[in-house]
């Protein structure tokens, strides 16, 4: 699915991070992708992200919309011409916008859930709860700003967490074809990437908390990041097959 490159404004992205068993992130990654390994373990988690100004690239900013949005993601792999790729896999896109709902897996690359946001911020306070309308997921994550990454989290500074996420901005997510096997890309570049380590008081996801998928034990919160007021585009990628690659 190709779009024009869209741009706009992040102004709130807070992106909260678990570990988990690899071998357990492996049975909800679909063909072709793969959990990407960091020191052992496999990396998930979930995006709240405020968007302002989003419109083609060429128009002015004040004709952008702005919307809330939650994605579950996990660090993958997979292999084009037998070289390896690295980015997300998105099993699941939330946002606040009916029409990105409505053009999600249509007209936008992913296919999108419409759901309620409860969002309470101060300078240093980031209270975030979301709730799909059709009941199946729901997170919150309530944080505050702080400078160092907790004690146990896979990566050994802030810097080397920034460098990770920033290296995966290519995301794939389930979509509309009529194929269950077929991938919507998309690619998030920044102008001016930053993150702030959250100290998180409390955080709930239904994804991860569900133990037929994530048994006891197999996925652990890592740390959180938060990002604000980063200038962005979006940029269409090819689809991916996972019966074709």
């Amino acid at each position: 699915m190709r779009i024009p490159t869209l741009r706009g404004l992040i102004d709130r992205r807070v992106l909260v991070n678990f570990r988990v068993d690899p071998e357990v992130l492996s049975r909800v990654c679909p063909s072709p992708f793969r959990p990407q390994i960091v020191n052992g373990y496999g990396v998930a988690g979930i995006c709240l992200i405020r968007l302002k100004q989003i419109r083609p690239k060429r128009l002015p900013s004040f004709i952008g919309v702005a919307s809330e949005n939650a994605a579950h993601r996990i660090a993958v792999q997979w292999d084009v011409n037998g070289v390896a790729q690295t980015g997300v896999y998105i099993p699941r896109r939330d946002t606040s916008s009916l029409m990105t709902a409505l053009a999600g897996g249509r007209f936008f690359p992913g296919v999108h859930h419409r759901a309620r946001f409860d969002v309470r911020e101060t300078e240093h306070d980031c209270r975030i709860a979301m709730a799909s309308v059709d009941g199946m997921v729901h997170a919150a994550v309530d944080g505050r700003t702080t400078e160092a990454l907790p004690d146990a989290s896979v990566f050994a500074t802030v810097a080397e967490c920034s460098q990770f996420f920033e290296a995966g901005s290519l995301g794939y997510s389930p979509s509309n074809s009529a194929s269950a096997a077929e991938f919507d890309g998309l690619e998030l570049r920044t102008i001016n990437w930053h993150v702030q380590p959250l100290s998180v008081r409390k955080v709930q996801s239904s994804f991860f908390d569900d133990r037929d998928a994530f048994p006891a034990g197999s996925v652990t919160f890592d740390n959180a990041l938060l990002m604000r007021s980063i200038e962005h585009e979006w940029h269409s990628r090819k689809s991916l097959c996972g019966n074709c690659v």
